[in-house]
């Protein structure tokens, strides 16, 4: 479980093809430094376990269908990539609950810069569309966001200048496909309301 606030701008050291997966070997000095073996990372917002951890990088193992699902099929050797650790339970929430389980990408479609932030409109998949709401949150590339506006196939977060230095949105253009994790409470309502559960009725006296 992630918060989505990341910890470091990290970089992809390798890509090793395997079958039906691919090992990538991250550098990341700070979210290496208490690592153990079967540890979780946030990689651009796909929870990766480590193999392996040495000289402030680590290895994780990619499946196939991570690879399909996200956008990480896409890194290569200087890729930079947003990195954090699973959150603590005495950890600060300051985002929101991120599992690391991306339901699809998208691509930025617009980027305008103002005084003080600059807006970002991603296209949004269909699928997804019902789970996204104006003030609500949104995970982008491992980032929890608020979306600030909503139409049919986009949305768009405002980024203040901090989130572009530390957070791969700062080497971010017009086209690149971002990683989407859509709140995962807005699924679990869903599915409930498809159940018709009710809420149970109080004890009587």
């Amino acid at each position: 479980m992630f918060t989505g606030i990341v910890e470091e701008l990290g970089e992809v050291v390798a890509v090793e093809p395997l079958q039906d997966a691919s090992r990538l070997t991250v550098r990341g000095p700070v979210v290496t430094s208490d690592a153990e073996h079967g540890d979780s990372i946030s990689v651009n917002g796909v929870c990766l376990t480590v193999v392996s951890n040495q000289d402030g990088a680590f290895t994780a193992d990619v499946m196939a269908e991570t690879l399909r699902r996200s956008s990480l099929g896409d890194v290569r050797p200087g890729s930079p990539v947003n990195l954090e650790r699973a959150v603590r339970v005495t950890d600060r929430l300051g985002g929101h609950v991120v599992q690391g389980h991306v339901d699809g990408t998208g691509r930025i479609e617009r980027m305008t810069p103002d005084e003080h932030w600059t807006v970002v409109r991603v296209s949004l998949p269909e699928e997804l569309r019902r789970y996204v709401v104006e003030k609500g949150s949104i995970t982008v590339d491992g980032v929890s966001l608020t979306v600030s506006s909503i139409e049919d196939g986009w949305f768009e977060v405002s980024l203040i200048p901090t989130t572009l230095s530390l957070t791969t949105f700062g080497a971010k253009g017009v086209g690149d496909a971002v990683n989407l994790e859509v709140d995962v409470m807005a699924k679990y309502v869903e599915k409930l309301l498809q159940a018709g559960v009710r809420p149970a009725a109080e004890p009587t006296a």
